[in-house]
């Protein structure tokens, strides 16, 4: 009834998509892109009356970084070390969030499954006086901008039709859906001596994901026997989130999880835009905690 139910929720929401003109599906806010049948004004707006617990397990990334791969880890990760299942019916973006879905998150039991593309200034300050941990992953732009791209070309909600120049400008210039990538780093940059805040990466997860299940489990107090680590590696590799899409993400599922590689960046970029893009991260992030732990010369040159 429930996955019929949210099947139902995303049907509607890309049948009003649908029914927009491309230059209609982004509005500003604050000087930022949101999409507009997602994240209208007044859910930007209801969002700094959000009531943060403690114990919320909270994950924020920038479009394309893995968030999705990151939700099936933490939802498999709460259900094995609470034997409670995150309520399927509650948007994983609290931008999304409607007053009805507003209402649904207050009364589900913690601890609660919330994920965020925001800026970090943006997120609601509760989440920060309440010291909720925070895990923030990140994912070398080179990638994620492909992705991001797709993504883009593939989805209703979104402008589509562009080519990969015109959207490769508009990134570096910061004017796509939830903004700079690089504004975005460089907030988080500045946060990362908090200790309710681990941050990962895409690269390094993909590379050893027992181990970073392991690890954000203990991050967020949720312990894991070694038996249930392995059967949360299990099912959630990106072939087995794939292949059970249709019920976790329906009727877009093959929208969200595209190919999960890493070095796709390969096939799309010209020598000059890799270039391009070189010159911006040596300019914004070189030198920065996070650019090192980014390893941008392994995974993007």
């Amino acid at each position: 009834m429930a996955a019929q139910s949210m099947r139902d929720k995303i049907t509607a929401t890309l049948q009003r998509a649908g029914e927009l003109r491309d230059e209609e599906k982004l509005h500003r806010y604050n000087g930022v892109l949101y999409p507009t049948i997602l994240c209208p004004e007044q859910h930007l707006k209801d969002l700094g009356h959000t009531k943060a617990r403690e114990d919320d397990v909270m994950l924020a990334a920038y479009p394309k970084s893995g968030f999705n791969w990151m939700v099936g880890v933490l939802k498999n990760v709460i259900a094995e070390a609470t034997a409670t299942k995150v309520v399927n019916e509650i948007p994983p973006l609290m931008e999304f969030l409607s007053p009805e879905d507003m209402k649904m998150m207050d009364q589900a039991p913690s601890p609660r499954l919330v994920g965020t593309h925001m800026h970090p200034d943006r997120i609601p300050g509760s989440f920060y006086a309440k010291k909720t941990k925070i895990l923030v992953i990140f994912r070398n732009p080179k990638d994620m901008l492909v992705s991001y791209y797709h993504f883009h070309n593939n989805n209703l909600i979104l402008p589509s039709g562009q080519s990969w120049d015109t959207f490769f400008s508009k990134f570096l210039s910061g004017d796509v859906a939830w903004g700079s990538y690089f504004d975005y780093v460089l907030a988080w940059e500045g946060r990362m001596d908090d200790p309710s805040i681990k941050v990962v990466t895409y690269e390094e997860l993909t590379q050893d994901p027992s181990r970073g299940i392991r690890d954000i489990g203990a991050f967020f107090g949720l312990t894991l026997t070694e038996a249930q680590v392995q059967k949360v590696t299990a099912a959630t590799t990106f072939e087995a989130m794939k292949k059970n899409s249709d019920e976790t993400h329906p009727t877009i599922g093959n929208v969200i999880f595209r190919k999960g590689v890493v070095g796709d960046w390969r096939t799309h970029f010209t020598p000059e835009q890799s270039q391009e893009m070189d010159d911006a991260f040596n300019k914004r992030l070189a030198g920065t905690r996070l650019g090192a732990k980014l390893d941008y010369q392994k995974h993007c040159q």
